[in-house]
């Protein structure tokens, strides 16, 4: 039996201001506050709120046989929060149903999974932390940035104990293979590999509303003949795209929604269903290993990290701003911490490509790729300072390693004893609660030989008062 693995990506821009070379040192916040508060706004009317909506309504008209899933950036969550809480809302709404699952994926939507070890696994931590926070699951399976994959990043996913990851199902990487199976990692099969079906995907989220594409109107009984139609074998179909796809790059007015609304109905008539990416990696059996030694992604013909690092002026920004992640990580400052996040995001890197794309990209304030690596590189200036003057650059490579890796064992030793004390916090719980028990008993048993002793006098007091007093001359004679 076929089924549909649907899954939304839901992150944001954050959206740098205009910096000046002569505002470093003097000027530490970078961000666009008024067209980050519009953006976001604007696509949780245009997008978010009407999609979800859509969604909910499929779940409950099919009786909960329909299922979708979702990944948040943590920066994304922030900004949700502060300019747009409804969003937040109406996906715990849409999570109570029990049909929808939220993954994984690092806090930044960054690329730290290319760089840095230490920092990819915190992210993702974080954001977990985050999912957990607010809709009560722990991420099973990770997304990486723009399904960004490699064997490696697959080898440090399973370490970190995700049971699958999802990514791209490029042609250079499949071979003759199809991507409608469960693969595993080459470097560890027991990480299974979701595959995203490239055309199914892009025939929503890029050709629906083009009239020039020979596919033009697309329907909802046409999209599942076409999965229907594909070999009996070939069970999993992956679509993944970004939630902005329905109300954004695709507008309302093109009946994006009412095409979706269709799904279910169109489905269950071709015995296809619906499945999460836990319950695929649960279910089905891995057919073959997936061997990726170069890094993959879903963005641009390449299919490749190109479109964040095609470029000299990409990969010295990149590599300037990696060259600090462990002095960040040790001064763990709050306010250097969000710069951090921010700065890592992807979109920052892709506003630099020279690459042709037949995604269009809104480059915002920025005239070109070398007006945004300017502006970047004027407020990265500024962020390594401060992070240098917490953290000074003068100290060498050994002695951080060395520091790095007393804080490392630190936190493991206190981790261990924060469990112990659970542990132990525990026992006197139980102790406390056996204590109270026991004197309670001890009361009312106390409480037991009172009432008995004052029965008993009452008794006394009873008896004597209907004894008949003797007469004198009785006790005389």
């Amino acid at each position: 039996m076929k089924t549909i693995c649907l899954y939304f990506e839901i992150h944001q821009v954050i959206h740098l201001k205009r910096y000046r070379f002569f505002d470093i040192g003097t000027d530490h916040y970078y961000y666009d506050s008024f067209e980050n508060e519009r953006t976001i706004s604007e696509i949780a009317d245009k997008s978010y709120m009407p999609a979800l909506e859509a969604l909910q309504q499929m779940i409950h008209e099919s009786g909960k046989a329909f299922k979708v899933t979702f990944s948040l950036s943590g920066v994304g969550i922030e900004q949700l929060e502060i300019h747009a809480p409804q969003v937040l809302e109406k996906l715990q709404e849409l999570n109570s149903t029990g049909c929808v699952e939220f993954l994984a994926e690092p806090y930044s939507h960054g690329l730290a999974s290319l760089a840095n070890e230490e920092s990819f696994k915190s992210e993702v931590k974080r954001q977990a932390q985050k999912i957990k926070e607010y809709f009560g699951q722990t991420p099973k399976v990770l997304r990486n940035s723009s399904l960004i994959y490699s064997d490696e990043i697959g080898l440090l996913a399973s370490r970190m104990g995700f049971k699958g990851m999802l990514t791209e199902g490029a042609k250079h990487v499949l071979g003759w293979k199809s991507p409608h199976y469960v693969y595993n990692c080459a470097l560890d099969p027991k990480l299974k590999l979701l595959l995203r079906d490239v055309k199914l995907s892009d025939d929503i989220s890029l050709r629906f509303n083009n009239s020039d594409w020979e596919g033009y109107p697309l329907f909802a009984d046409t999209y599942m003949d076409e999965i229907a139609a594909l070999p009996e074998e070939e069970q999993v179909i992956g679509v993944f795209m970004n939630l902005s796809a329905l109300g954004i790059e695709q507008p309302l007015s093109s009946n994006i929604l009412e095409f979706f609304k269709a799904w279910p109905a169109c489905a269950k008539q071709r015995g296809i269903t619906f499945s999460t990416p836990t319950e695929l990696c649960m279910k089905l059996k891995s057919v073959d290993r997936l061997d990726v030694p170069d890094t993959l992604s879903w963005m641009d013909e390449e299919r490749d990290v190109s479109t964040w690092l095609g470029n000299p002026m990409q990969r010295e920004a990149f590599n300037k701003l990696y060259s600090i992640a462990d002095r960040v990580r040790i001064a763990d400052d709050p306010r250097i911490n969000q710069d951090w996040d921010y700065l890592q995001a992807s979109d920052n890197f892709r506003f630099m490509s020279t690459k042709p794309s037949r995604v269009g990209m809104d480059r915002g304030i920025y005239s070109s790729p070398f007006d945004a690596f300017t502006n970047y590189m004027n407020v990265l200036g500024d962020f390594l300072n401060r992070v240098n003057s917490l953290y000074p650059a003068e100290i060498d490579n050994e002695e951080l390693n060395s520091l790095l890796t007393t804080i490392r064992n630190q936190g493991e030793e206190l981790e261990m004893k924060s469990k112990e004390i659970s542990h132990l916090q525990a026992k006197v719980d139980t102790l406390e609660k056996e204590e109270l028990r026991l004197r309670d008993e001890k009361e009312k048993k106390a409480s037991g030989r009172k009432s008995a002793a004052g029965r008993a006098a009452k008794k006394s007091v009873s008896r004597k008062k209907t004894e008949k007093p003797v007469p004198a001359d009785e006790k005389a004679g």
